[in-house]
């Protein structure tokens, strides 16, 4: 709030973000804790403040004190992402990556964090009550006691009709056993893999590629304890 009048102070009308980084602490370590019912309320306080001086609202993030991409890392997660969902954040920094407090930033844990936004955008979506989505043709086909499986409107949108996981396993127990019984953490190590594997560098002038190269090397070379 000082921030914001301040700016104004000094450049009236500059456009600006309304911020709440919000934690609460361990009373036992003093380390702080995310995915907590206080923190969540606080954010939600703040996005009432922000909504009532007109602002965007940044906050929230897949913040976990977790040092593995674990249950601790999904629940605390999960508790920050829905918070900023239904508290009206409009910029979310850290929405994906973030293990033990924002200190470690883990490849897993972000293809897991990014898989579990696509929930956030499906939820944010709303119910879809256009013609299609009320299926209303549908419901008249099959009639009472049928079932919707084989219907017209079943096949038309059965591919996008879900939101689907990238990286999840919804195999039946016998057929993910027979793969090796792979846990969360070892399906986000290979969708990892896979996206290294695939991917494309964009197109970039020569000349622009080695600026930017010289630059990295130098900067490597100045700090050589930090990056030898």
């Amino acid at each position: 709030m000082p921030v914001i009048a301040y700016a104004q102070l000094v450049n009236p009308g500059c456009p600006v973000i309304f911020g709440a980084f919000v934690t609460s602490i361990d009373m036992n370590s003093g380390a702080p804790t995310f995915g907590t019912p206080e923190a969540s309320k606080i954010l939600w306080g703040a996005g009432q403040l922000a909504r009532r001086l007109n602002l965007p609202f940044r906050s929230g993030g897949a913040l976990c004190g977790s040092k593995l991409p674990d249950a601790q890392a999904a629940y605390e997660s999960a508790n920050t992402l829905q918070a900023a969902l239904l508290g009206g954040v409009n910029f979310m920094l850290h929405a994906a990556g973030w293990l033990e407090g924002g200190l470690v930033s883990s490849y897993e844990k972000f293809v897991l964090d990014a898989d579990q936004l696509g929930v956030l955008h499906a939820l944010a979506e709303g119910v879809d009550t256009s013609e299609n989505g009320q299926a209303l043709d549908a419901i008249r086909e099959v009639g009472p006691g049928g079932h919707y499986l084989g219907c017209a409107h079943t096949q038309a949108n059965f591919k996008d009709a879900f939101w689907r996981t990238q990286v999840l396993d919804y195999r039946p127990y016998e057929t993910w056993a027979e793969a090796g019984a792979p846990d969360s953490a070892a399906l986000a190590g290979a969708r990892v893999r896979q996206l290294l594997a695939d991917y494309e560098a964009p197109p970039l002038d020569p000349g622009i590629a080695e600026a930017l190269q010289a630059y990295v090397d130098r900067r490597k070379a100045s700090e050589p304890d930090a990056f030898g």
